[in-house]
Order: structure tokens, then sequence, then C-alpha cells
């Protein structure tokens, strides 16, 4: 039986072929759906976390609007849409004034070791260079990247998508403080989501490239972004992401779809599948990055 869903068809019992579910995953993923969960059986990420980055840092507590989260988190994509939709007329609601320094405040992880938030007040000094990415180990929830065949074309559907770009976070230590020297933020599991390729190597670029243009030509930018989750799911709906410059030349406000075509999800436990009902409006028009060779596509 299938069922359509946001745009989205879906199998009624579907989870995903066999090869898919992996042990040390299976848990989470059943926890999550049954909204029970034991200290012992939350996800093995849990340890990742519970390093040095939670003393001394810019870490604060979720500061999202309650009622609009959950408005945003209510929509579903439709099929043929645009990537991205705009908020509050594309007016961002960050303060310029907070900018004060170059840091950035990491969200806490909430209770199912999800993402929330990192809002990031930067300027020229915070951008670099892609070719200095290293490996990145570090599986977030709802992380099941399996390839799949999309268009006779063989894709992984899924990335470790950063809330604030490697490319946009250079000088800026793990805890989000100013240090000279420092890599952009590669894996650090409070800046990383299980985002879909497609949203973050297209959709995702168009607006961290309005912000590393505003950078580039000496403005201070805060930018904010937040992962947008529906109940207990473990892949989070879309990325919602509003910057400001303090000259206010710089100024959007939007939820990015975490979609991909060709492929349904299951955001429940971030399991795919191959649909060939799913379209979606591409707004990037940059040269695509090849993560693998750390390199602009020609």
């Amino acid at each position: 039986m299938i069922i359509i869903l946001g745009g989205y068809a879906y199998q009624k019992g579907y989870l995903g072929s066999t090869n898919e579910v992996h042990t040390s995953q299976t848990k989470v993923e059943t926890l999550a759906t049954s909204q029970t969960h034991t200290s012992s059986e939350t996800s093995e990420s849990n340890e990742v976390t519970s390093n040095s980055e939670t003393s001394e840092s810019n870490e604060v507590a979720s500061n999202i609007d309650t009622n609009e989260y959950k408005e945003i988190a209510a929509k579903n994509f439709t099929s043929g849409s645009l990537a991205y939709e705009t908020i509050n007329q594309n007016k961002s609601t960050l303060n310029a004034n907070d900018w004060q320094q170059e840091k950035i405040e990491y969200g806490n992880l909430d209770q199912l070791n999800r993402t929330t938030e990192v809002t990031a007040y930067l300027s020229k000094k915070n951008l670099g260079k892609s070719e200095t990415r290293s490996e990145q180990i570090f599986k977030p929830t709802g992380w099941h990247n399996q390839p799949r065949i999309v268009a006779g074309n063989r894709i992984f559907p899924q990335n470790r998508g950063h809330l604030i770009a490697y490319t946009l976070s250079f000088n800026i230590d793990s805890n989000g403080n100013y240090r000279q020297g420092e890599l952009g933020s590669l894996d650090n599991p409070k800046n990383l989501a299980t985002q879909s390729e497609f949203s973050n190597q297209k959709t995702m670029q168009v607006f961290e490239g309005k912000v590393r243009n505003a950078l580039s030509q000496g403005k201070n930018v805060i930018y904010k972004v937040t992962t947008v989750f529906r109940d207990n799911e473990l892949m989070c709906r879309g990325y919602w992401a509003q910057a400001v410059s303090t000259d206010g030349t710089l100024n959007f406000n939007v939820y990015i779809w975490n979609v991909e075509p060709g492929i349904s999800f299951d955001y429940a436990t971030g399991m795919s599948k191959v649909d060939d009902t799913i379209n979606v409006q591409n707004v990037y028009v940059g040269r695509e990055y090849n993560k693998t060779y750390k390199s602009y596509k020609k």
C-alpha cells in the first residue's frame, strides 16, 4: 500500500531494504518510534559528545522561537516545489547590534542527541578553503548513507551536513572561541546533522555563498542555522537559516527543505528509497563541489 504524505510516497510498513538495517542503529530507530529511551540504548554517539567540548565553550541553551519552530516543522514539501521557502518575508529576526567579536555559539544537543541551533558571529577572518578538509567520522542521528541508483546514476543521498559551513568557521576553536590558526569546524557533533546530498551541496550553497560574499567584502555577519525536526524524528525535515550583516546589506530568512530528487526519506529513521515522483526545483547555479577530490567539478 502506498501512502502519499507531504509530496512523498511511502510504502506502508517501509523501513528500507534489509541491507540498510544496521545493528548498531536499530536500537535508536526503535526507541525513537516508541518514544521510549533508556540510558544504555540511546545512541553510540552519546559517548562522542561527552568530551572536552562541553566545558569553557560558547554553548548556549536553545533560544528557538518554539511557536514558529513548530509551524515550520509542520510544513510538508510538495514534489516539484522550490528547494526552499522564505520565512518572515525573507527578513531575519537577528539583531545586528549583537555582533561584538568573532565566535560561534553551539546549541546543546537535545535528549535524542540531535543538533538544535548554531549562531555564528563572523568576519573576513573566518573565511577558509575547502582544500584543508579531512575525513569526517561522526555519525549524526538518522545516518544511513546507503548508495542508490537514481536516473542511472549511483548516488549517496545523505551527507554529514554542517549547520555552519566549514569554510565559514576558520580561526574559531571547537568550543566556539576565536583562536588564530584554527581550521574550520569539521567533525563537531553540535554542528553536524544528516542532510540530503542535494540540500547540502546545492541549496545550502546558495545561502552560504551570500554569507561568504558579504564576509569577503569586509562585512561582519551574524549567521544562524536551526535544524528543524518533527516530533521524535531522527532526520531533520529542513534547515532554518537566517543572516544579517551589521550594515544591513545582507538580510535573509529561509527554510531549506532536506530533500533529494528521486529519493524519499523516512524522517523517523533516516532510511531512504528510490522514488521517481520526487522532484525539486534547483536554485543553485554555481559549480558542484566534489567532496572526494576536494575541488569543484568542472
